[in-house]
């Protein structure tokens, strides 16, 4: 130990066990219930009718390689609502031929205004308008369900007071370096809103895989408190009708929808920009405890580095952050075995280390972006 930093050494220290604490806190008690999560059989009394919405602007490849997943699934009654958002392409063409081949499928063409501009938010919000039952599931274009099960996975959730069903929506394994990072930061978004949400603090849900009521949507004025902000069409309306009984966590991985990832950094920086914006909107308390897990991270290895520099206690500081790191693997362990990414583990140390410089500089490049109206 060197002596001439040991006043010091005993601050850092403090701060370092501080921050271990805290990083325990979460692991142990927040995301262990979706490591260790059994799902309870839910068998369904019976499968109401539903209605898929899906917005798509300039899909038609995807229109091909997707839609005959969504209209396969093994569900007795439903419709698929696609909402041909002023595209500019052969989505149009498509989705009616797609139409005369299955009646299940609704089309809804918004035409380009040239004194009035929308995003994505009014797409969805026709689409849902134009939706024939309560129930209502989203996802994407560039989105295909896992199996034929999805629908009624999702739907068996909506039992008793359940007004909102949240899943995991995840990206494509595809080779490269880069796909691994997306589908880690993935992961541990989704690791982080589904265990609080199994904590009975639901603050989000992906739109590539969500559901909840007609209902509800109209009863919480649609999108009208965040319709300003371009991202936020399943987040922040999440974040604002979820209650700690209305909500669903599905777990199953017949329920997971898969979408293309990002092939270049630069596309994949820019969506990241865009769906910060919506973190402001958040509840006051979500954004202590989200705000709190990177804070804590950060001062934990920041600490642990001028630790080992100083040589304050090395030993017990090593076993400290061994201790928190087999920790974090364990729950990595059991959290991506639930969500079908288990070839992430070797690559997590990494990933955290990067996306912990990352994401400030995603938020600080942020104030410069071009606002994009259609997400």
């Amino acid at each position: 130990m060197n002596t001439s930093f040991y006043p010091y050494g005993h601050i850092v220290f403090g701060f370092f066990c501080f921050a271990a604490l805290i990083q325990l806190c979460y692991y142990l008690g927040i995301f262990s219930r979706l490591a260790f999560y059994k799902k309870k059989a839910v068998p369904p009394e019976h499968l109401p009718p539903v209605s898929i919405i899906i917005c798509a602007r300039n899909e038609d490849d995807n229109i091909v390689q997707f839609l005959p997943s969504i209209l396969q699934q093994d569900y007795p009654d439903f419709q698929v609502v696609v909402v041909n958002d002023c595209s500019f392409d052969n989505t149009g063409d498509i989705l009616e031929e797609f139409a005369r081949k299955d009646p299940r499928l609704k089309v809804v063409t918004i035409k380009p205004d040239d004194y009035y501009s929308h995003g994505k938010k009014f797409a969805l919000m026709v689409g849902i308008k134009g939706a024939d039952h309560d129930l209502l599931v989203l996802t994407d274009a560039d989105c295909r369900p896992s199996s034929s099960q999805w629908l009624k996975n999702m739907t068996s959730r909506f039992v008793g007071e359940k007004e909102i069903v949240i899943s995991y929506g995840g990206h494509e394994r595809t080779k490269g370096f880069l796909n691994k990072l997306i589908r880690y930061d993935g992961f541990f978004i989704a690791l982080q809103y589904m265990s609080f949400s199994l904590a009975g603090r639901t603050y989000m849900g992906v739109g590539r895989n969500l559901a909840y009521k007609k209902e509800l949507f109209f009863k919480h004025k649609g999108f009208a408190s965040h319709y300003q902000i371009q991202s936020g069409d399943d987040d922040l309306f999440v974040n604002e009708a979820a209650t700690p009984v209305n909500v669903a966590v599905e777990i199953d991985a017949r329920s997971y929808t898969w979408t293309k990832a990002k092939k270049s950094l630069k596309d994949w920086f820019r969506q990241k920009k865009r769906h910060v914006t919506t973190w402001p909107m958040y509840k006051s308390t979500d954004k202590f405890f989200l705000g709190l897990l990177p804070l804590s991270q950060f001062l934990f290895f920041a600490t642990f580095a001028a630790l080992l520099i100083i040589h304050f206690l090395i030993y017990i500081v090593l076993g400290i952050f061994v201790f928190r790191f087999l920790v974090q693997l364990v729950i990595f362990q059991g959290a991506m075995r639930r969500l079908n990414e288990k070839d992430l583990l070797v690559y997590s140390p990494l990933m955290e280390l990067l996306l912990m410089f990352l994401y400030p500089a995603i938020a600080l490049s942020n104030a410069f972006q071009k606002k994009s109206k259609w997400n």
